[in-house]
């Protein structure tokens, strides 16, 4: 057979094994996902040593940096993805939930029902934790699920894989619901996104290659690609807490999307503020760079190019502009940022109003952290991305995200003069 052939297969299977799951009933579901709990926590040597196998072979093609840092799994990280399939089916389940419901004057009652998108295909790198929550998440909403992970984890990927397998047969259900597309041709995604009569959905988590990949898909894309965040101090910033919050968000966890990429300070704090910034971030290990004015005061800053403003580091690497007003500070993140996450620090109530409803952004914070962009962080036990789309589902996508609905009309023999 051809690899087309068997993808083809693989998804029909995964299609089939979906409709029976969507009509499964809650107590079945969370009975997989808690049975996964226990084999991700059982299997941890295994993982670990699946993982070392993926860091090795990363190395050994010039990886490094925050790409391995993305890719490690270590007591913690594994421990989080039992802890995220036990937060998943502790959540209410959505499949069947009213929406709303209403009756017209004939008489019809009309209720809004929510019900699973059908077949999911999430496409993704770097991170194995990703096969984990979007399978759970997946699996709790109805929804089967296509995994094709990046080559750079298929060791980890594919124990996890199996590790989904095998909770689904303990819970009685068709292990088919979670697919995992073990090639790593890139020709896959090819043939994903050509096939909308399997694939409902394909949601992509990665890079600049992974779009380009996608491009003129034929299945809808719900995308989790550039998250170029900002963070603005203003005027009437509780310097402390900026300096904290300005911390975290870049030096945290430096290669994930959420993470702070450019820090805009008002020019009345900036004299204040950026030499005590500077010296924590410095010894974070962090590379400065800034525009003529942060420079005017951090000496040592390197100078920031256009290009500085329109790049997602996802490293240890951050750019600073001071600006003149709200506005200012505003119109830059519209006009360089990804919508994915930004922030501002303030204690002006007006400067915190007009940037929460201007800046058109999935997730905006006034006074916390870009960090907290986060499934787990929302609640949601776990996310299949965080989407800066504006259609369906945008910020952190949990169960609810991962359905649609259908109306369901009662009557007793109305008909339509």
């Amino acid at each position: 057979m051809s690899l087309e052939s068997d993808v083809i297969a693989m998804l029909a299977r995964a299609r089939a094994a979906g409709r029976k799951l969507a009509l499964a009933h809650a107590e079945q579901k969370n009975a997989a996902l808690l049975a996964l709990a226990k084999i991700i926590r059982a299997s941890r040597s295994a993982i670990l040593e699946a993982n070392a196998r993926d860091l090795d072979r990363a190395r050994s093609h010039g990886r490094a940096g925050a790409f391995l840092e993305r890719l490690t799994l270590n007591e913690s990280r594994i421990e989080a993805m039992a802890r995220s399939a036990e937060e998943v089916a502790a959540l209410r389940d959505p499949v069947g939930e009213e929406i709303e419901a209403r009756r017209r004057p004939n008489g019809l009652a009309i209720r809004k029902i929510r019900v699973p998108l059908g077949l999911i295909a999430i496409v993704y790198e770097s991170r194995p934790n990703v096969t984990v929550d979007a399978a759970a998440l997946c699996l709790k909403s109805g929804n089967a699920v296509a995994l094709r992970g990046g080559s750079e984890a298929r060791s980890a990927n594919s124990l996890l894989a199996r590790s989904i397998a095998k909770a689904l047969v303990e819970a009685g259900l068709d292990a088919e619901c979670a697919t995992f597309v073990e090639n790593p041709d890139r020709e896959v995604i090819q043939i994903l996104k050509q096939h909308p009569e399997l694939i409902d959905l394909v949601i992509p988590r990665g890079g600049k290659a992974l779009k380009d990949a996608l491009e003129g898909s034929a299945v809808p894309l719900l995308p989790h690609f550039d998250g170029l965040c900002h963070t603005y101090v203003d005027r009437a910033a509780d310097l402390k807490m900026a300096e904290e919050i300005c911390f975290n968000a870049k030096c945290s966890r430096p290669s994930v999307c959420n993470a702070m990429e450019t820090m805009l300070v008002h020019a009345a704090v900036a004299e204040r503020f950026l030499p005590a910034i500077a010296t924590r971030l410095k010894k974070a290990g962090v590379e400065i760079r800034g525009d003529e004015r942060t420079r005017r005061v951090l000496r040592d800053a390197r100078p920031a190019n256009e290009a500085d403003w329109d790049t997602e580091y996802l490293d240890l690497i951050l750019s600073i502009k001071v600006v003149d007003s709200v506005d200012e500070a505003i119109a830059f993140v519209e006009h360089h940022g990804s919508h994915l996450a930004d922030a501002i620090i303030t204690q002006d109530s007006s400067a915190a109003q007009r940037f929460e409803r201007e800046v058109d952004s999935a997730t905006v914070y006034v006074n916390a952290s870009t960090r907290f962009t986060d499934g787990f962080e929302f609640g949601f036990g776990a996310e299949t991305g965080i989407s800066t789309n504006r259609l369906h589902a945008r910020g952190p996508m949990g169960l609810s995200e991962l359905t649609t609905y259908k109306y369901v009309v009662h009557g007793n023999g109305q008909v339509r003069g």
